[in-house]
């Protein structure tokens, strides 16, 4: 899988990305360009080395060039460490859309966006405003911001984020700043044991996971609501992907944006599995999404050339 730095600015900041080709006669400059471009965003707390990677091994030797990119703040992308706000992912997304646009071996007429997790409402509200995207998959996302967080906490700890937000807004106004919190305040992880203890496992791995969250980011998280934008996706068809039993983003969020959304969609519920237990690479379940996402973005596309 030939790999190439491609740093891209967003709002001024330097957004640390690398595109991942096909492995055409072992080099990137293959003769299947210009490429299906597929750009992968990454969930909460996400990272390019992550899940958009893992996404890059799957689907390069379908045909398809990757995009893997660090969202301001995080990894090597510019940007206020601890900020964490969907409503600018949306935005580095576009960004990224605009970079490889303009990109000599890829096809701006063939541009995708794949969102795991948090990332799968960031892609959905970035497309409905952007036609350039011709097709979307939303693996594991949410559907609103605030029912989603709210599912994830019990009663005490709900109230407990929700006066701390409050008391973060005068703190923000007087000082200038928000207070950094674990991520986990705000993504409650204990009460699904598998995504706990996969997080725990394997994510931990890359450098800078879990990461200090400020309060700001919760409060903006509570009001991002990709439901109210699916319903513009009447020309680029969706495909949801979304695990039974998914203990983190409960599979109402898939059903809710599949009622929502307008147009051509897709909804593939993964029978008896979770959040994220099973993204591994040579996993039968992450396989077969791989299968689902290639089979839908080619029916978009037309037949991808390997």
């Amino acid at each position: 899988m030939p790999s190439l730095p491609l740093p891209f600015f967003s709002d001024g900041y330097r957004l640390d990305a690398d595109l991942h080709l096909p492995d055409s006669d072992g080099d990137a400059d293959g003769d299947g360009a210009p490429y299906p471009i597929v750009i992968a965003a990454s969930g909460y707390q996400g990272l390019k080395v992550i899940h958009p990677k893992r996404f890059a091994r799957a689907l390069t030797p379908r045909g398809y060039a990757v995009l893997a990119f660090d969202y301001r703040g995080f990894g090597l992308s510019e940007g206020e460490r601890g900020r964490l706000v969907a409503q600018e992912w949306v935005r580095d997304v576009r960004a990224a859309v605009d970079r490889v646009s303009c990109h000599p071996q890829l096809d701006a007429d063939r541009v995708a966006l794949i969102g795991w997790g948090l990332g799968g409402g960031v892609v959905v509200t970035e497309a409905a405003d952007d036609p350039r995207v011709k097709v979307l998959a939303c693996c594991n996302g949410i559907a609103d911001g605030f029912r989603s967080t709210q599912l994830m906490h019990d009663e005490q700890s709900w109230n407990s984020l929700l006066r701390r937000i409050e008391t973060d807004r005068e703190r923000r106004t007087t000082l200038g700043r928000s207070e950094i919190t674990s991520p986990w305040d705000i993504v409650r992880l204990d009460l699904d044991d598998r995504t706990d203890d996969y997080v725990g496992e394997e994510l931990y791995k890359a450098p800078g996971f879990g990461a200090g969250v400020n309060l700001e980011s919760a409060d903006y998280l509570l009001r991002f609501h990709p439901r109210e934008h699916a319903a513009k996706l009447t020309g680029q068809p969706l495909l949801i992907v979304h695990g039974e039993n998914n203990q983190l983003h409960k599979v109402e969020e898939a059903h809710t944006l599949y009622e929502a959304a307008s147009g051509q969609k897709k909804l593939e519920i993964l029978e008896g599995k979770g959040h994220t237990e099973w993204m591994f690479d040579e996993d039968p379940t992450f396989k077969h999404m791989v299968e689902v996402i290639d089979e839908f973005f080619t029916g978009a596309f037309g037949a991808v050339r390997a």
